[in-house]
C-alpha cells in the first residue's frame, strides 16, 4: 500500500469542475489498488486574489512542497483581466512553477482512433498521431528580466526579456533525449536560430547533448516551419523539445489534432518526484458552472501523476485504458459532439465505471 498526500488546486472557471472528477478517479484508484491518498485543497489564481489578495498564497506553496503531487484545474477569467492590474491570476501559476523548480512541461498528444473524425483535419492526417511535446517551463520571455512599460519621448514602450542559460537549456534537452530514447528515437528541437541569439545557443547545446544519445536522431526545425508541419504532417513527429513560449503555442495548436483542447493532459516536472499536473486548457469562463466541461484532460493528467510522481505505472495505464474504453463506448462531452452529450460528472463516472470493470 502506498500513502500519498495530493494537493488539489481547483482554481478558477471550470477548474473546480474538472478537478472534482480527477479527485474521484484518484479515489477510485486508491480503493481498487489498496492505496491511501490524502487530499488537501488550496486556492490559486483569481479565487486566491479574492480571498487573500495574492494569486499564490504562502500556505499554498508550503502545502505543495510537502505533498507527493499537485493536481491543478485552471486560473484566470474576465473578472481579473484588467491589463493594468499589478496582481493577476496567471502570476500564481508562473510563480508555482518557479517555486517548485518545475523546469519541464510534458504534453502528450495522442489521437484516439474513435475520435479521428472529431478533428477538423482529414482522418488520414491525424490517424495514429502520437507526439510528446517537451516545453521548457521556467525560462524565456515569461520569466526574463527586465520587463516593464515606460514612456520614452512621449511614446509608450514595453520590454520583455528573452534569456536562457546553458544549464536551463541543457537539463530540458537532456530530458527530451531520454524520453525520445524510450519512444521511437526521433527528437525534433524547435527554435528560431535564424533570428534569435537564445535560439542559436539552444541549437548549439542540443547538438552537444546529442553526442550522448547516438541512438536518437536529432532534427532541428524553425518554429514557423514546425507550426506548419504540425498541421500538415503530424505523423512525422515523435518528441518535440522547445523553449517556453514556442512550446506554449505549439502544444495548444496540437490540440486541433485531437479534436478538442479538453482532451490534452500535462505534467510539469523538476529534478525530484514532485510534479504539477493539469489539463492544458484554460479556465473557459464562458462555460463555467454549466457542468459541460470535458474532464478527460484532467483525468489523463491524473494518469501522468500516478506514473511520474507516485511510480504507479500499472495504475496509470489502467486509467488511460479506462479513458479509451469510455470514449469507445460512445461517451462524449459537448466539445466532441454536436448531439447528445455527457455532462462533466457523467463523463467522469463512465471512466470510473470502466476502471472498475477492468480491475
Amino acid at each position: 500500500m502506498t500513502e500519498a498526500r495530493i494537493v488539489l488546486l481547483p482554481g478558477d472557471g471550470v477548474g473546480p469542475e474538472v478537478v472534482a472528477e480527477g479527485r474521484k478517479v484518484l479515489a477510485a484508484v486508491a480503493d481498487l489498488h489498496g492505496h491511501r491518498f490524502e487530499f488537501m485543497e488550496h486556492p490559486i489564481g483569481g479565487i486566491a486574489i479574492d480571498e487573500v489578495g495574492d494569486p499564490l498564497p504562502g500556505s499554498t506553496i508550503d502545502a505543495c512542497r510537502s505533498s507527493a503531487a499537485v493536481l491543478l484545474g485552471a486560473v484566470g477569467g474576465p473578472k481579473w483581466d484588467d491589463p493594468q492590474s499589478e496582481v493577476r491570476p496567471e502570476q500564481g501559476l508562473l510563480g508555482l512553477r518557479r517555486e517548485l523548480e518545475l523546469f519541464a512541461n510534458l504534453r502528450p498528444v495522442r489521437v484516439m482512433p474513435q475520435l479521428v473524425d472529431a478533428s477538423p483535419l482529414r482522418p488520414e492526417i491525424v490517424r495514429d498521431v502520437d507526439i510528446l511535446i517537451v516545453r521548457e517551463l521556467t525560462g524565456g520571455l515569461y520569466f526574463g528580466e527586465p520587463r516593464l512599460q515606460e514612456k520614452v519621448n512621449g511614446q509608450r514602450r514595453a520590454v520583455d526579456t528573452l534569456a536562457y542559460s546553458e544549464q536551463e537549456i541543457h537539463r530540458v534537452v537532456q530530458l527530451a533525449f531520454e524520453l525520445a530514447e524510450r519512444r521511437r528515437g526521433l527528437l525534433v528541437s524547435v527554435d528560431k536560430a535564424n533570428v534569435l541569439e537564445s535560439s542559436r545557443l539552444w541549437r548549439q547545446i542540443a547538438v552537444e547533448v546529442a553526442q550522448s544519445y547516438p541512438q536518437v536522431t536529432l532534427e532541428h526545425q524553425l518554429v514557423d516551419a514546425a507550426a506548419m508541419r504540425l498541421i500538415a504532417d503530424p505523423q512525422q513527429f515523435d518528441v518535440i523539445v522547445t523553449e517556453n513560449m514556442f512550446g506554449d503555442i505549439l502544444s495548444d495548436e496540437a490540440s486541433v489534432l485531437t479534436g478538442s483542447l479538453g482532451m490534452l493532459p500535462s505534467a510539469s516536472l523538476g529534478a525530484g518526484t514532485l510534479g504539477l499536473y493539469e489539463p492544458i486548457h484554460g479556465s473557459a469562463p464562458d462555460i463555467a458552472g454549466q457542468g459541460i466541461a470535458n474532464p478527460i484532460g484532467t483525468i489523463l493528467s491524473v494518469a501522468m501523476l500516478l506514473r511520474h510522481s507516485l511510480d504507479m505505472e500499472m495504475e496509470a495505464a489502467s486509467v488511460e485504458r479506462a479513458v479509451q474504453l469510455a470514449i469507445g463506448s460512445g461517451a462524449r462531452t459537448a466539445d466532441l459532439t454536436g448531439g447528445n452529450a455527457s455532462s462533466t460528472a457523467e463523463m467522469g463516472e463512465v471512466v470510473i465505471e470502466q476502471l472498475r470493470q477492468a480491475d
